[in-house]
């Protein structure tokens, strides 16, 4: 028995966030419904990196297993009314509409409580359901941008580099799924359920816990270097450093060891703790300089010998194939009716006795509309009527 088996989400949500909640809740057990247009949800027809498939793109199929579709016209009132006899039956409800068109379909919060009391209804914004940015768009880049974390890395005089995945999305997905669990929790213990707000901003800025403390509470400015470094509250050297063959990350190093390793003398009477803020951009250079006379291998395995943090830098390919990601089962593989065999990563947890797993691959769109509408009692006749209305689409 997975852990959330038994429960029901209804998954209403476009693009990365909320569906990569969803997702994650059907991972540990829960049955997910993903209500999507007639045409399809968004990320259906857009193909990030050109990963179009052969009916369904690499997009749709990493934030989508383990659920089911149910195809629908949310603005027919056949529609809603198939919405809302699920609504009866689920314990979660999740969107990420723009302010306003939720009510405008009759899926506020308001009006579905009225259906299920102890609904937990989880609503994810851009930045907010009310104030100044209220109205604007909420996406990945531009939020990073907004939330203060891109000036803690990079050379001043160049333009901030935000971080090459989508890191807010990831990361508001995150909070949604740990808010259902929280919300599933009080209704276990109190029969209550609840409004649950989470937005793109207050997630990427709460993820700065440190940093933004460093700065409100320490009164310390983020000061970018002239230099090579990662992270403006973190001493030097730190950062992603080139050999003579490539790339080295090193974190927190003993600048005596290091100055012994690296054959840099100039590193040898400095305190890490004192010199490694003041002379950021000095102890970066000495370091930069030095690394570049020899491999990267050769680096590994010098300082690694004298337990300085240090690592190797992988493109997507190395990961494939690194020895501890094997070890880890961190990617999984699953057969897909129109895809083959599909490989992305896993669940980035273990349960000992009751394990993640993949029990539905990504659907086609409106796969298990007429499943879903037998589960509601609707006769045949009833859902060829609904089929030939528009109201709904099963393939």
């Amino acid at each position: 028995m997975s852990i959330l088996d038994g429960y029901r989400v209804l998954d209403v949500s476009v693009a990365m966030a909320g569906p990569l909640a969803a997702m994650r809740l059907g991972d540990l057990g829960a049955d997910v419904v993903k209500v999507e247009p007639v045409t399809g949800e968004w990320q259906r027809h857009t193909a990030a990196g050109g990963a179009t498939g052969n009916e369904v793109n690499a997009s749709f199929l990493s934030l989508n297993r383990n659920k089911r579709s149910l195809a629908v016209d949310l603005k027919s009132a056949e529609g809603r009314e198939v919405v809302h006899e699920l609504v009866k039956s689920a314990d979660v409800f999740l969107q990420n509409y723009r302010p306003g068109v939720a009510a405008r379909l009759g899926l506020d919060y308001d009006t579905l409580r009225a259906l299920k009391p102890d609904l937990i209804y989880v609503s994810i914004s851009g930045y907010g359901e009310t104030g100044p940015y209220a109205d604007w768009p909420g996406q990945d880049l531009l939020v990073q941008a907004m939330s203060g974390a891109l000036f803690s890395a990079g050379r001043p005089d160049e333009p901030p580099v935000a971080a090459p995945y989508f890191l807010a999305d990831a990361v508001t997905a995150y909070s949604a799924f740990e808010g259902v669990l929280a919300a599933l929790l009080h209704r276990e213990r109190t029969g209550e359920g609840q409004f649950v707000q989470v937005n793109m901003l207050d997630a990427v800025i709460a993820l700065q816990m440190q940093e933004l403390s460093v700065h409100t509470v320490g009164g310390i400015p983020q000061t970018r270097s002239d230099e090579v470094h990662a992270h403006s509250y973190i001493r030097a050297p730190y950062g992603i450093f080139t050999t003579a063959d490539g790339y080295l990350s090193l974190a927190f190093a003993n600048l005596p060891v290091l100055a012994e390793v690296l054959d840099a003398p100039q590193l040898a009477g400095l305190d890490a703790e004192r010199d490694g803020f003041t002379r950021r951009d000095e102890i970066a250079a000495a370091v930069s300089n030095a690394l570049r006379r020899e491999s990267t291998d050769h680096w590994l395995h010098k300082l690694r010998e004298r337990g300085v943090w240090c690592g190797p830098v992988l493109s997507y390919a190395d990961v494939r194939s690194d020895p501890q990601v094997l070890h880890n089962g961190s990617f999984v593989t699953y057969e897909h009716p129109t895809e083959g065999a599909v490989t992305t990563p896993g669940f980035p947890y273990r349960f000992s006795r009751t394990p993640a797993e993949v029990r539905r691959p990504a659907p086609l769109v409106g796969e298990h509309t007429d499943e879903l509408l037998a589960e509601l009692g609707l006769s045949s006749e009833q859902r060829q009527a609904l089929l030939q209305q528009g109201a709904v689409v099963s393939p």
